[in-house]
This record gives C-alpha cells, sequence and structure tokens, in this order.
C-alpha cells in the first residue's frame, strides 16, 4: 500500500496517509476538519524487491550493460597481459631455479 501526500488549502496543514491504491481520497483535513484537504501529486518511490532471487542491478538499462561489458573486457585482458608479464618473467629468472646440485 502506497503513502499520500496530502494538503490542506484552508490552512495549509501537511500529511501523509497509508491507503490502499482503491481507496478515495481523504477530504477531512486532521488539523482544522474542514473538508478542504487535497491529495498531493508526488513523485513516487522507486521499486526496491527484496528477498533470494532479486536484485536492484537486474533491470539496468542496455547501455549500462554494454558499458559493463566492455569494463570486463578491458579488465580481463588486462589480467592476462600482467600474468603473460609474470609468466615471462619467471621463464627468464634463472635464481628461482635450482642449482642442479643436491644435498646428500
Amino acid at each position: 500500500m502506497p503513502t499520500y501526500d496530502y494538503q490542506c488549502t484552508e490552512c495549509s496543514h501537511q500529511w501523509e496517509e497509508f491507503q490502499s491504491i482503491t481507496a478515495k481520497p481523504k477530504r477531512k483535513c486532521p488539523d482544522c476538519g474542514r473538508l478542504k484537504a487535497k491529495r498531493l501529486i508526488g513523485t513516487g518511490a522507486g521499486v526496491i524487491f527484496k528477498g533470494s532471487g532479486f536484485y536492484q542491478t537486474d533491470y539496468r538499462s542496455a547501455s549500462y550493460k554494454k558499458g559493463a561489458e566492455a569494463a570486463k573486457k578491458a579488465q580481463d585482458s588486462a589480467a592476462k597481459s600482467s600474468e603473460k608479464s609474470a609468466a615471462k618473467k619467471s621463464d627468464s629468472n634463472p635464481s628461482s631455479s635450482s642449482s642442479g646440485k643436491s644435498k646428500d
């Protein structure tokens, strides 16, 4: 059930009402008691699904998804190039291998 904002046109009192979507708008002001209350048009709130299986990122725009994929590819290619350079360094570094002498 949504929360609606109301304002009295007589005394300018503002308040919120938690009521059903199908409920009729309130007319009576709780402050002055006159039938001059009007429901205000609000911006609403973003829908956030809670619970297992619903994530805020499930419903991203197509442009966001394309940007995320490009960023992931760039990150993966950077990781691969750093792995290759690390492998080349370990192959060319003879100090990491044993000297061939065994201790008996």
